[in-house]
């Protein structure tokens, strides 16, 4: 079996020949104390932190930055000029008065995303291929047009779905175009795939959203091959970790990133172990971040890949609460074939689900860790949109 192609990409970005774990941990170690010194230079969110560590381990005895820090102080994280500023992503929140949280990216940080990206497809778009990608498409370096000059790079053909379509004009995208190969969220994936069950999709990249095992499996079992999964976030640059041909855990860009594991009391955890995933994003241009508490749960596997890399792998990836009981539900819900989608809510002590059903049917599940569900169907039509632009969440559950 071949090494995951983000070895290559690793060897390539920093010039190396061998990518052993040694070689891995002192590109960390230096890029690392070159952060710090640039932030102890800087005077701003991290000045106090000293100004290099001599291993990696010493990197435990720093404080978190959290998403409060973000939101509250996230202006002040910035290492460079507003001049240098080519993006900004917000997103609003539910806590600390509303406000938006910021991350700000520079023209090398998009261009290092896109570069990651290339590296990840490569295990399954090739030159001449369409890309069917259903990303936001914002302008100006948004997702779906950093995914879509990736696919450029590699001689694929991408097709701008985006995520503001019908079931309509999407499936006319897959009946016209003909694309071999989806970049998008599971769901919005599995509901073409019941809708339009003869098509020209072979390979898919799934990203964005929680892929539960209901959702994942009848996927593999529609497209005939295995899915890539990919985690990343905002506040990393977008691209993080992604699958290889051995299929056991992604592959994390640890020239870029550190990873660690903590427990609830913010223990650092060996290998192996499942807790919150924190990231140091030691590449970031324009806003790094030192041990930033992603919400996210994961663990780092212990046993060596397959694939023979030495670049750790995370395993799949739960998201915040609200969103893993969306998880639970979809697990559930996505058994029965004739459900298109759907989207949940809470109010009082009771769910309530609405949604498209391919044809009618009645026993659904009566209730969600104790909580009794209420439907309302419809049979899907063209014109219906998916009900979920970004990631799955049961709405009305943020403050529990």
């Amino acid at each position: 079996m071949k090494r995951t192609n983000l070895d290559g990409w690793i060897r390539r970005q920093e010039g190396v020949q061998d990518l052993e774990r040694k070689q891995i941990e002192e590109i960390q170690l230096r890029k690392l104390n070159i952060l710090l010194k640039r932030e102890k230079e800087r005077g701003g969110f991290y000045r106090s932190l000293p100004d290099r560590l001599d291993t990696l381990e010493d990197l435990r005895r720093l404080p978190f930055t959290t998403e409060k820090d973000l939101i509250r102080e996230g202006h002040r994280m910035v290492l460079t000029s507003q001049s240098g500023i080519e993006r900004v992503r917000s997103q609003e929140t539910s806590g600390t008065a509303g406000k938006a949280k910021r991350v700000y990216y520079s023209a090398k940080d998009n261009e290092r995303t896109v570069s990651f990206f290339a590296a990840g497809l490569s295990e399954l778009v090739f030159p001449g291929e369409k890309v069917m990608v259903c990303m936001p498409f914002s302008g100006n370096r948004g997702l779906g047009e950093l995914i879509a000059e990736a696919v450029g790079r590699l001689k694929g053909i991408p097709l701008a779905a985006g995520t503001g379509r019908s079931y309509g004009e999407l499936l006319d995208i897959l009946d016209v175009e003909r694309p071999q190969v989806f970049v998008g969220m599971p769901v919005p994936l599995l509901s073409l795939l019941r809708l339009r069950p003869e098509n020209s999709l072979v390979r898919a990249l799934v990203s964005a959203d929680a892929c539960p095992d209901t959702v994942r499996k009848e996927i593999e079992a529609r497209l005939g091959t295995r899915l890539y999964p990919h985690y990343g976030s905002r506040e990393i640059g977008l691209g993080g970790a992604v699958t290889c041909p051995a299929f056991e855990g992604m592959h994390l860009r640890e020239n870029d990133l550190i990873a660690e594991i903590v427990d609830e009391e913010g223990r650092v955890l060996p290998r192996g172990e499942w807790g919150e995933l924190v990231l140091t994003s030691i590449e970031a241009d324009a806003m790094p971040l030192i041990r930033y508490r992603t919400g996210d749960i994961t663990r780092i596997l212990p046993e060596p890949c397959p694939c023979g890399s030495a670049v750790i792998r995370l395993d799949r990836v739960r998201r915040r609460s609200r969103c893993t009981a969306m998880e639970k539900l979809d697990d559930r819900m996505f058994q029965y074939e004739e459900v298109v989608d759907y989207r949940m809510r809470m109010e009082g002590d009771t769910l309530y689900a609405e949604g498209y059903l391919r044809k009618d049917r009645a026993d659904f599940p009566e209730e969600l860790e104790g909580y009794p569900i209420r439907y309302r169907w419809k049979t899907v039509a063209m014109e219906d949109m998916p009900c979920y632009a970004g990631k799955r969440k049961i709405t009305g559950m943020e403050k529990r």
